[in-house]
Formats: structure tokens, sequence, C-alpha cells
């Protein structure tokens, strides 16, 4: 059998690596405990950029990593990057391979684990080993009401997994981590598909959103877009952000960018003041592990009450005002 936990490095386009990997990071040392494997990274990169972020994976507890660097990787690339990961991953053979299941993840993934005909748990919210030294990887089903635990029957055993699921290592985890390069096999490797230019929204505030230590959040319970510029005021005072419920976004009253949920963004603020919320099992998902959860609706038996830490029965109309007012100085 195979052996290893291998993550994926994922480089953003602002040249960062992207903090799931390193949020995966403390979740593979949970895992390698029960297992007894090495947890090892492969990233993807231009020449010359593994260098940069060394001390990040040093102390994030890896034995290896992996660094196909090339100048043609500079840039994302679905089928340069499956087949220099696909590579990779058939020489060193891995047991396990997480990938965050952000937007190149989620594209990345099903390519490498079609190629190597395996099965790929996909968006997964939790992940443990079982009696039998299986990867159990938790997601939601059924539209969010159900959570299935997935055993993958071929190997490696790949599960892509969300942003904020799980919280990055409390404490720095040092080992002398071995840096191997390796250079890609991609000359004559088609690209199907080739990156022009890359002009980013000005309205994009994405990853504010999912790493706002305050999240104010709108249901389809604020009615209006003015209900929600409400919200904005509250969250300016609080140096927070304004979410959404996906009821919210249909209405076109939020912005889909900010919906939190099993089909939106998962976060885990320090506070979440969800404002006319019923609450969900899809909504929930997205935001349960805040850790402090104050909820405002003028239905007491809404489910949002039994998730929150202090529920409010009243008119959000009423009582965001009244906290917006409190809060100026």
């Amino acid at each position: 059998m195979s052996e290893g936990i291998l993550l994926y490095a994922e480089v953003n386009k602002s040249g960062y690596v992207q903090p799931v990997f390193f949020e995966l990071a403390c979740a593979a040392q949970g895992l390698s405990g029960k297992l007894n494997e090495p947890v090892c990274a492969l990233i993807i990169c231009a020449a010359g950029y593994t260098e940069t972020v060394k001390e990040g994976f040093e102390k994030c507890g890896f034995d290896k990593v992996y660094a196909v660097e090339d100048e043609r990787l500079a840039e994302y690339n679905t089928d340069l990057y499956a087949k220099a990961a696909v590579d990779l991953i058939k020489e060193i053979e891995p047991s396990i391979i997480l990938i965050g299941a952000t937007n190149q993840g989620r594209d990345l993934a099903p390519r490498i684990a079609s190629t190597l005909k395996t099965g790929l748990t996909a968006d997964c919210t939790d992940l443990d080993i079982n009696e039998n030294g299986q990867l159990a990887a938790t997601r939601p089903t059924f539209g969010g009401k159900l959570m299935a635990t997935i055993l993958c029957k071929t190997y490696p055993q790949m599960a892509s997994v969300r942003p904020k699921v799980f919280k990055p290592l409390k404490e720095d985890v040092i080992k002398n981590t071995e840096i191997i390069y390796k250079k890609p096999d991609i000359d004559g490797i088609e690209k199907c598909v080739e990156l022009l230019s890359f002009i980013k929204s000005v309205h994009d505030s994405v990853n504010e959103l999912e790493y706002a230590q305050v999240v104010v959040a709108g249901g389809a319970g604020m009615k209006t877009a003015n209900g929600f510029e409400m919200l904005e005021k509250l969250a300016e005072l609080l140096n927070g952000k304004v979410g959404a419920t996906r009821a919210a976004a249909d209405m076109g009253i939020a912005a889909r960018d900010k919906q939190i949920g099993q089909t939106g963004l998962t976060v885990s603020p320090k506070l979440y003041i969800a404002c006319g919320i019923s609450g969900s099992v899809q909504h929930i998902v997205g935001m349960c592990d805040s850790d402090k959860i104050i909820a405002i609706n003028n239905d007491p038996d809404a489910p949002i009450f039994e998730t929150c830490d202090i529920g409010y029965v009243g008119d959000v109309f009423e009582v965001v005002p009244a906290l917006i007012k409190h809060c100026y100085p």
C-alpha cells in the first residue's frame, strides 16, 4: 500500500500560497498521527518561487515539499498543472491527497482524480481516519440536509476541502523539511485554454469576507437592498464585512459573492451577527464554526436560535438601528 499524505499548495494570482493550504496542514497533522505517515506538500509554480515560501512549509510540520518549477507554470493552466501533478503523484504514490476547494482546486482535483482513475470526495467539511485506516471524508448532501461520510475504495484517496473548515496550527510544528525540486515533463502538452489577461473586479471582496473577524449577515428577512445598506453601516462600525444567505442573493437584495453557506463561502469569524436569517442547514454549514453567533429574528421558532450563542427575538429593523446608534462614539 502507498504511504504519505500529500497536500496541494496553491499559489494564487497575488503570488501567495492560498490560506486554505495552511488550514489543511493542521488537519493533516491529525491524520498523520493516526496513520503514522509523513506529511508532504506539492507546489507547482514558476522557477525560484518555492524558496520565497520555504519557511512557511518548515513551520507547518511538512516532512517533504515537492516543488515542480518551470516558467511555463507561472500562471495556472489546467492541462499543464494536471500533467505535472499526476506525474509527481505516480512517482511518490501517496495514500491521501488533499486539495483546497477553491476555484482552482475545484478545477484541478477532478482532472487529477479522473486521470488516476481514483475517487474524489469534493467540498468536504470534516476529515478523519476510520478503524480500517481509511480516509473518512464528510460533506453535505441532499441539498445540505444530511452530512455523508464517504470512503474511497481506490488509491490514492482524494478529497477537496472547503476553506475555513479547519483552523491553522496554533503553534509552529518545526521540522527539517526537505525540499525536492522536480522538472516537469510538459513539452508538447497542448493548452486548451490560455489566460490573456486578468482584471480584478472592483467589487471583489470574497477574500476579505472569508477572513473577516466580524461578519454581519442578512437573510430574506432584510426584505430589500436598503436593509443590507443598514447592515453595511453596522459592519463598518464593527470593522467587519457583510454576508448574505442564498435566499437574499436569490431575491436580488444582496450580491452573489457575499453568499455564505453550502453553495457559497465558509466563514469562521470571532463574531457572526445573523440578521433576519431563518437558519437553514444549507446556511449553517457555512458559518457554524464562528466563535460567537448572535441571531436577531422576529420568529421565536426560527432554527437559527438552535445554533446561536445569543438570540434576540425582535424586529431586525428596530434592533439593528439601535446597535448602530450604540456603536457611534
